[in-house]
């Protein structure tokens, strides 16, 4: 059984002098990845964002304006201490991440956060008239009987 390996989770500004961060963290960063995306303006558009729902491991968000694909994925040289197993062979984009910004303390909101296809087909139908040319809305339930 592995146990955990680092110590507890501390806040940022409580960190020890010449402790580093990411001896604390629970490696966030390495544990999915994002690509920005196309806006989607066309109905068509919405069913390729509900497609990649579709695949699990993926969900799709907002954040200022911007259209994500994120796909929730672990990397596979990420030991089990949470640290990195190609350190030093690490890609480029790894080098460049710095702890001065990183989301080890982040409880991000996303202007919209789609998790499920279902959430994606609803929002379409919010923004976009319906095929069949009827509302959005469910039909009017008939009156109750007056007794």
């Amino acid at each position: 059984m592995i146990t955990n390996l680092r110590p507890n989770k501390i806040d940022r500004d409580d960190l020890p002098p010449g402790a580093c961060l990411c001896d604390y963290c629970t490696a966030k960063c390495c544990k999915y990845f994002a690509l920005p995306i196309e806006t989607p303006t066309e109905r068509k558009d919405f069913d390729y964002l509900r497609w990649f729902l579709l695949h699990g491991q993926a969900t799709v968000f907002i954040e200022d304006d911007t259209w994500y694909l994120l796909v929730h994925t672990q990397c596979k040289h990420l030991q089990p201490d949470n640290r990195c197993g190609i350190y030093m062979t690490r890609p480029e984009i790894c080098r460049e991440y710095s702890t001065d910004n990183c989301e080890y303390d982040d409880t991000y909101v996303y202007d919209r956060y789609f998790e499920t296809p279902e959430q994606v087909v609803d929002y379409t139908e919010a923004i976009f008239k319906p095929l069949d040319g009827g509302s959005i809305r469910s039909a009017r339930p008939e009156l109750l009987p007056i007794l």
